[in-house]
């Protein structure tokens, strides 16, 4: 598939032929899910803790006795049943990750660079470079009509872009390697250099 290649200024630079194995897929939303919910679930901290019975400050001390008050047998304050006792089967700290195929991931992928051809929010730019100057390019995003835009590069991203890019609210930059399901997926616009298609296509083959 065909697609014109614009500048940052929002002048014509020719047009750009896509690979139909990565742009013209028919989108599906259960191989999607599966690669964000692996994404999420891996980032996910798991340091959650509470304190088991064993670890509340109260004293051990038998508070009365066996037998003779009417009421339950207890040990200590400790026991789950008091204010301030110990949380039973609460969450302990774990890994949330589960194991996904890297074949797979690479077909999620796939999808979402299709998913976004298919909508119409692809857009292909000749290189992604700037003076430095954050003023500047937040005018040329705002011409082109980007709120809440990735701006996928090469192997690696201009250091002055990057710089002039990192103050923009809703402007994400991220190198060809760092291409991933939920970043593209979260923005409205994702915006692909020459050389970050390149690089995807080789990455994706």
């Amino acid at each position: 598939m065909k697609l014109d290649v614009i500048k940052l200024d929002g002048g014509s630079a020719g047009s750009v032929d896509l690979d139909e194995a990565l742009f013209g897929l028919e989108p599906r939303a259960d191989i999607l899910h599966r690669v964000v919910r692996w994404q999420r679930n891996k980032a996910q901290a798991g340091t959650h803790k509470v304190k088991t019975r064993s670890e509340t400050s109260y004293s051990t001390k038998k508070i009365y006795r066996q037998k003779g008050t009417g009421g339950a047998r207890h040990g200590d304050r400790n026991a789950p049943i008091f204010r301030k006792g110990g949380i039973y089967k609460g969450p302990t700290p774990r890994d949330h990750g589960h194991d996904l195929p890297k074949k797979f991931r690479k077909l999620g992928l796939r999808h979402a660079l299709s998913a976004k051809a298919k909508a119409g929010e692809l857009v292909v730019i000749e290189a992604a470079e700037a003076e430095g100057k954050t003023g500047a390019l937040a005018k040329q995003v705002k011409n082109l009509g980007w709120k809440r835009a990735l701006i996928i590069d090469g192997a690696q991203v201009n250091e002055s872009f990057a710089k002039a890019a990192r103050n923009i609210e809703g402007l994400d930059v991220l190198p060809s390697m760092g291409a991933n399901v939920y970043d593209i997926l979260k923005r409205d616009t994702l915006v692909l250099t020459k050389a970050g298609v390149e690089a995807l296509e080789a990455r994706l083959k």
